[in-house]
């Protein structure tokens, strides 16, 4: 998922949102996911907010065993067309009122996936599921992109505020903003910020 502008956060919006279009997003994968991911043995991941599946896709194909969640049913329905492979478990989840599919994951991963301030419960649910000795990766818009599309960085709960809930379990090993490389989704961000953190 991403923050462009108008965005919507239900699930009803997102999936009106991918009837629109014949693909919303890029197929490519998400630039910071190899460069933080590459180094790491391929076990269990879980994807958040993977729309039309590129990051999960690239998972799979470096070997990892993939659960993909996302909001949008539509979104789910497409993936599992586009890659119907048994590596990937496409499933529809709003993790705002849903539990996480599973736990004691290798990998947790979200790429510009918004959590409004008032739900930063999610986030806690995202590092929870993380096993002992495995990865948390957060990448999302640097807020002034955000604020470039009209939105309010406070309003969401960041890669940083994501890194200061963490517990002295964890050590962050990649806390930075980075060029992009490309635009995202066909906008304008140029910049991320991009937590990698390792539990135990």
């Amino acid at each position: 998922m991403s923050t462009e502008q108008g965005s919507p956060h239900g699930a009803a919006e997102w999936d009106a949102r991918y009837r629109d279009a014949d693909r919303l997003w890029t197929s490519d994968v998400n630039p910071a996911l190899p460069v933080e991911v590459s180094g790491l043995t391929p076990g269990v991941a879980l994807e958040v907010g993977s729309g039309e599946g590129a990051d999960a896709r690239w998972l799979a194909d470096a070997g990892w065993q993939v659960t993909a969640v996302d909001i949008s049913q539509v979104a789910v329905d497409r993936a599992r067309e586009i890659d119907p492979r048994a590596s990937i478990t496409w499933l529809q989840t709003d993790l705002v009122v849903d539990d996480i599919p599973g736990r004691d994951f290798d990998l947790v991963t979200a790429h510009y996936f918004p959590i409004k301030a008032d739900d930063r419960d999610v986030a806690r649910k995202l590092a929870d599921a993380v096993r002992p000795g495995g990865t948390l990766l957060v990448v999302a818009h640097a807020p002034e992109g955000m604020r470039e599309h009209g939105f309010d960085p406070d309003d969401y709960v960041l890669p940083d505020d994501v890194a200061a809930m963490l517990d002295d379990e964890w050590t962050v090993v990649t806390q930075e903003t980075r060029a992009r490389g490309r635009p995202a989704g066909g906008g304008h961000h140029i910049n991320d910020v991009v937590l990698r953190a390792r539990r135990g």
